[in-house]
């Protein structure tokens, strides 16, 4: 997902967001550790779009400071 998609969601849509892609990240991880996941840089760019959420979240609080 890029920044600007993110950026445009409210802070409680960017944490219902967040929480769901490290429920994504979770199953992820199970799946490469059983050896059934196809595609291992799913897992890269989860944690990225997470990493994204985090730092809008961050800039959001600043910026109300």
């Amino acid at each position: 997902m890029k920044a600007r998609e993110l950026g445009e969601l409210s802070p409680e849509e960017l944490v219902r967001k967040e929480e769901e892609l490290r429920d994504q990240l979770f199953k992820l991880k199970f799946q490469h550790a059983t050896g059934q996941l196809e595609n291992a840089m799913k897992l890269k760019l989860i944690k990225k779009d997470i990493a994204r959420i985090k730092t809008i979240l961050r800039e959001n609080k600043e910026g109300k400071k």
